[in-house]
C-alpha cells in the first residue's frame, strides 16, 4: 500500500499553489512504510489529495511531485507520456536540432534535465527519485527520439543536498563526446563529457541571435565569453572585428577551435583574462567598443550572497558601460535565479549613474523557450537578458 503523507496545516504551502516540491518543514506526519525513492502520496492536513511523487527524507525538498491524478501510475507509459508532451511543445517553439528536451519542474518531470545535441543526447539526474527511472527514460531516448548515444552529467553537487555521489559516464555504448551542433548559423564543438554543466548553454539561443542586428560593422567585446558563442554570433554577423575573453586558458583555447570551425579566425580573436581586473584597466586607458556584451557566470547560487553578487554585478556593468562609444550598445545579462528582474534592474541603474551615462533599453528578454518559466515554479525563471543603447 502507498505511503500517505500529510502537511501542516499553514498559509503559502507552495504546492497547494501548484508547485511540485514539498519541503520536510511541511510534512505533519505519514500513514505506512516507504523506502526513499518511493512513489508516495500527499495530502491537505483536512484529507485533500495533492499528488503522487517521490520521498526522499534526506532532502529539506522531501517530495517532489510528478502527478495530481490519484489513478495515473508511475511507470514507462507515464515517462513516454511526459517525454512526448516536451518534444511537441518544443517543436512548436524553437529549432530542435539542438536544444533543451527537458527542464525538470517546467515540464513536470521534477529533478530531470534532458540536452539534446543533435543526435546526442545528456542527462542531468538531480535527485533520488530519478535516478530510479533513469533505465526507462535511456530506453525511450533511444526507442523513441533516435538517441545515438547518451551520456550522464549528474556531477552537479545540488546531489549532494539530496545524499547522492555525484557521478558522470556513458548510459549507452560509449561515443566520441565531442560532438557539432549548429545553431544560428554558427558551428560549435561541444564537449559533452567536460563542458560546463551539459556541455553547451542552450538557454541564450536566441539571446545570441537578437545581438546580429546591432553588432554589424561594430567593434565588439565579448567578456566572460566561455565558448565563444557571442562572440561567433557577432562574427557571422558581420562584426568588423570581434574580441572575447575568458578566465580560463582552457576556455579560450576551445573558443580558437570554434572561431575555426566557421572561419572566423581573422576576425574574431580570443585572449585569457580576469574580466575586472582588464575592464578597470582597460577604461582607465580610454579603450572604447561599439559594443559591450557581459554574459558573466551566476554570482550568486544562495540568498546568503546577493550583496556580494549585486556588487559583482555592478562593478562589471559600471567597467563595461565606460567601454562603450557614445551611442554604442551594451548587451548584460545575469543568469542567477536570486538576482530577480528588479534588483538586476536597480544594479544596471547605479552603475550606469556612476559611469555618467544614460541608458536606453532595446530589448528585454529572457531564457529561450525550450527553458519554460512555470508561474508556479518561481526557480524556473533565472536568465536576464538586456540591450541598451548607452548615450
Amino acid at each position: 500500500m502507498t505511503c500517505k503523507f500529510y502537511l501542516i496545516k499553514r498559509k503559502n504551502i507552495l504546492a497547494e499553489n501548484g508547485h511540485s516540491w514539498i519541503f520536510s518543514n511541511e510534512i505533519d506526519g505519514y500513514d505506512g512504510e516507504y523506502t526513499n525513492g518511493d512513489i508516495v502520496e500527499s495530502y491537505t492536513y483536512d484529507g485533500k489529495f495533492l499528488g503522487k511523487g517521490y520521498i526522499n527524507d534526506q532532502s529539506q525538498i522531501a517530495i517532489r511531485l510528478l502527478t495530481r491524478d490519484i489513478d495515473e501510475e508511475i511507470n514507462r507509459d507515464f515517462f513516454k507520456k511526459k517525454l512526448n508532451n516536451a518534444w511537441e511543445y518544443r517543436k512548436k517553439v524553437i529549432d530542435t536540432s539542438s536544444c533543451r528536451f527537458v527542464f525538470g519542474e517546467a515540464d513536470f518531470l521534477p529533478g530531470l534535465i534532458i540536452d539534446k545535441f543533435e543526435d546526442y543526447y545528456v542527462i542531468q539526474s538531480l535527485a533520488l527519485g530519478i535516478d530510479k527511472y533513469k533505465d526507462i527514460i535511456v530506453d525511450l531516448l533511444v526507442s523513441d527520439y533516435g538517441a545515438k548515444g547518451i551520456y550522464e552529467r549528474s556531477d552537479a553537487r545540488v546531489r549532494e543536498k539530496e545524499g547522492l555521489a555525484l557521478t558522470k559516464g556513458f548510459l549507452t555504448e560509449p561515443f566520441n563526446t565531442m560532438v557539432q551542433i549548429i545553431e544560428n548559423g554558427v558551428k560549435y564543438y561541444v564537449d559533452i563529457a567536460d563542458g560546463q554543466k551539459t556541455g553547451f548553454f542552450l538557454d541564450q539561443k536566441e539571446n545570441r541571435k537578437s545581438i546580429h542586428k546591432i553588432v554589424k560593422d561594430a567593434e565588439v567585446l565579448d567578456c566572460f565569453t566561455h565558448t565563444g558563442s557571442f562572440a561567433l554570433n557577432a562574427g557571422i554577423a558581420g562584426a568588423k572585428s570581434v574580441l572575447g575573453i575568458d578566465i580560463s586558458e582552457h576556455a579560450v583555447e576551445f573558443c580558437r577551435k570554434n572561431a575555426e570551425l566557421n572561419g572566423l579566425s581573422h576576425r574574431v580573436k580570443f585572449e585569457c583574462h580576469n574580466a575586472f581586473d582588464i575592464l578597470r584597466e582597460w577604461s582607465d586607458e580610454g579603450k572604447t567598443y561599439d559594443v559591450v556584451i557581459l554574459d558573466p557566470p551566476a554570482f550568486t547560487k544562495s540568498r546568503d550572497t546577493i550583496k556580494s553578487a549585486k556588487r559583482g554585478y555592478k562593478e562589471i556593468n559600471l567597467r563595461g558601460i565606460k567601454l562603450v562609444k557614445e551611442n554604442g550598445y551594451l548587451v548584460t545579462c545575469s543568469c542567477s535565479h536570486f538576482m530577480n528582474p528588479e534588483l538586476f534592474k536597480e544594479t544596471i541603474s547605479a552603475a550606469a549613474k556612476d559611469a555618467g551615462r544614460l541608458l536606453r533599453q532595446v530589448e528585454f528578454r529572457t531564457q529561450a523557450p525550450d527553458h519554460p518559466i512555470l508561474w508556479t515554479s518561481d526557480e524556473s525563471y533565472y536568465l536576464k537578458f538586456y540591450i541598451f543603447q548607452v548615450i
